[in-house]
């Protein structure tokens, strides 16, 4: 796959329908228009790059995207409820995401508490039901690996750890540890989930896994070039993402033909590394 952007269109649309599906409006209850808030939380954009590793890493162990659309809603609606905590005056204090209020701003403080935590809770009761031909047994280790990715030994870890550290760091160890809990974490949980919903075996799930990791991170070095934050480290980062690149391409390798979309993935990550380093100033 030299060209992935038929493959990444495609099921982008196919989550964002499986996004509006899960998160339709009932006609007969909206305690609060919470519910309102959720959608508006959820689908007023994205990339979907998350829910794209998903299906990319469901394919790969021979699975069909339908298996893996739960997961995908699932993952989508964590990283979602925790955008909207993280605009919180608490927090980083956003009044603007995707070129539009924040949850908070739009619908009150108190409501955007709520809404995260309703995302939260709903992505596992989504991710429990499974799907046809995904056995029990997988959906329970994914329920598992999501829990461990999305709690304090991941991204809430990695969000409070960020906190703690605050900006401009000074060492390379230590804003991939950030990295890595903050946004790696749920990147990881995305390779895991896709293989667990194609039946993979546990070798193939922690390949995959890796894979993940190593993706997200290596985004987040792209996006904090793409946005000069940690210029400190921005030559060290454009490093570390060949390492991180060579690291996705050898996972990938592992599963031949079927690795066709992780590729297409690991391509598009390149293309993401190569415009963030011709857009950079280093001092």
């Amino acid at each position: 796959m030299s060209d992935p952007s038929a493959w990444i269109e495609d099921r982008r649309a196919m989550v964002d329908r499986a996004l509006a599906m899960t998160l339709e409006l009932p006609s007969e209850s909206d305690p609060g228009g919470l519910r309102e808030a959720m959608r508006y939380a959820v689908l007023r954009g994205g990339k979907r790059v998350r829910p794209l590793v998903v299906l990319a890493a469901c394919e790969a162990a021979g699975g069909t995207p339908e298996m893996a659309l739960g997961a995908c809603c699932a993952l989508e609606m964590v990283h979602a409820y925790s955008l909207v905590h993280d605009d919180l005056p608490a927090m980083d204090d956003d009044a603007e995401r995707r070129g539009l209020p924040t949850v908070h701003l739009k619908f009150g403080e108190a409501n955007a508490i709520l809404v995260g935590d309703a995302l939260l809770t709903e992505a596992f009761r989504v991710l429990a039901r499974g799907a046809s031909g995904v056995a029990p047994a997988a959906m329970a280790e994914a329920v598992v690996r999501l829990a461990t990715h999305a709690g304090i030994d991941g991204m809430v870890g990695g969000q409070a750890l960020d906190l703690a550290a605050g900006q401009d760091l000074a060492d390379l160890t230590e804003l991939e540890r950030v990295h890595a809990l903050k946004t790696g974490a749920l990147y990881a949980a995305a390779g895991a989930l896709g293989g667990l919903c194609a039946g993979a075996s546990a070798e193939q799930v922690a390949r995959l896994e890796e894979f993940g990791m190593s993706f997200g991170v290596g985004f987040q070095h792209a996006d904090d070039v793409l946005d000069d934050d940690q210029p400190k480290l921005r030559v060290q980062a454009m490093a570390r993402m060949k390492i991180l690149l060579a690291t996705c391409q050898r996972i990938t390798d592992t599963f031949g033909d079927r690795g066709a979309a992780l590729r297409g993935l690991s391509t598009w990550l390149e293309t993401r590394a190569q415009d963030a380093a011709a857009g950079a100033r280093f001092e």
